[in-house]
């Protein structure tokens, strides 16, 4: 009988080594751990930016033949500069729990003012210290703020600047919580969806053998049953389990199949120790399984055998599970499970886990039978994943 033509199922996967991505060095003072703690950043960034105002003002005044005792007036500047920036913070802080446009204004109203006291200040200084007596020079106060205003405002955009970055990177952080507990619910959904179907499949075939009066074997398939739901719902929907783990529970599960099809259900295990510790979501293979049981072992009068394999492939995992059943059909496709979970459901797990680093196929093979053929990275660590 000719064999039906090959399909596919896949979603591509990406070279085979990975290119390690090294990150690019960032400036420690914008780095994301620099401002976890806000105060400690703020009075360094204060310490520094006025130090290096202090500086630059004092070396520019020696250069054009200002003397030591000169640098005076500048140090009073800075430490003047210095406290009226701590009073713009905290007015700026308590602006932002106001309306954006009556906030703005305030904040351009409260940089004048700040603006001209700096001036006066500033003005009062330079002539107390230079100058007999203890009057205010107004000429010098105008020559004064033009440099006054150029240090207050550079002040503020930087402050505004990163208070602005700030926000932006807790809103990325609180985007990206969001979209994990997102995937993790969505996993533990996709993973719950299998409990009531494998339920359904074997309490239905309890039913049979009580109606059958077989106690004795549905004693047995009940306490099978119970060791497998025990093992499984041990672990989290969402948890990663080895491959030893899962090959594991597979033997559970095929142990209470064998009760209904005894030696016509012919499983087989090829499993590479070195990719035995390998991770994958939890009861991954056992809708592949199952879906084989259905379309190559119940329609045939001898059964099938099923053959479960895992190899590593560089940094890949290779897991293929497949049968000796009819293979696919013209008339009827294996795409699905009796309730529609199967391998739409395997699919989206694979994706939620590994997004498109990962290989998912389907096909019939030469002579009858059906193989799905499954690639993942090679990982032995649990994914971290927020709890939903």
């Amino acid at each position: 009988m000719p064999t039906a033509p090959t399909t596919h199922q896949a979603q591509q996967r990406g070279p085979r080594k990975l290119p390690a991505i090294l990150p690019q060095a960032t400036p420690a003072l914008f780095s994301r751990p620099f401002f976890e703690q806000k105060n400690r950043a703020f009075w360094l960034l204060q310490a520094a930016g006025w130090t290096g105002y202090l500086l630059l003002r004092s070396v520019s005044s020696i250069s054009n033949g200002l003397t030591l005792a000169g640098i005076v007036p500048i140090l009073v500047e800075s430490i003047i500069g210095y406290c009226i920036t701590l009073l713009l913070s905290a007015l700026y802080g308590s602006y932002r729990k106001l309306p954006r446009i009556s906030g703005g204004a305030l904040s351009v109203l409260t940089l004048i003012v700040a603006t001209a006291l700096y001036a006066v200040l500033d003005a009062f200084a330079f002539s107390l210290m230079n100058r007999e007596g203890n009057g205010i020079n107004l000429t010098l106060v105008l020559g004064t703020i033009f440099l006054n205003f150029t240090v207050l405002s550079g002040w503020s955009a930087l402050y505004f600047g990163i208070n602005f970055y700030l926000i932006i990177e807790d809103q990325i952080d609180q985007l990206e919580k969001l979209g994990n507990q997102a995937s993790t619910a969505q996993l533990a959904m996709l993973r719950y969806q299998l409990n009531p179907h494998f339920l359904f499949n074997t309490l239905n075939s309890i039913s049979t053998l009580v109606l059958l009066k077989q106690t004795e074997r549905a004693n047995a398939m009940l306490s099978r049953l119970s060791s497998f739901l025990r093992y499984t719902l041990a672990n989290e929907p969402t948890a990663h389990v080895t491959i030893a783990q899962e090959v594991e529970t597979l033997k559970l599960y095929l142990e209470i199949e064998k009760m209904r099809f005894e030696a016509r259900l012919r499983p087989s295990f090829s499993i590479d120790p070195r990719c035995a510790k390998a991770r994958l979501p939890s009861l991954l293979l056992q809708p592949l399984v199952e879906n084989a049981i259905k379309y190559a072992v119940t329609p045939q009068e001898d059964g099938a055998e099923i053959n479960v394999s895992a190899q590593l492939d560089g940094d890949w995992v290779q897991i293929i599970v497949s049968d000796t059943g009819p293979g696919l059909r013209q008339q009827k496709s294996r795409a699905s499970l009796s309730t529609g979970v199967g391998l739409a459901n395997i699919r989206d797990r694979l994706a939620q886990a590994f997004g498109p680093q990962h290989r998912f196929e389907t096909r019939s093979t030469p002579g009858g039978g059906f193989r799905v053929e499954i690639d993942i990275p090679f990982q032995l660590d649990e994914p971290a994943r927020e709890a939903a």
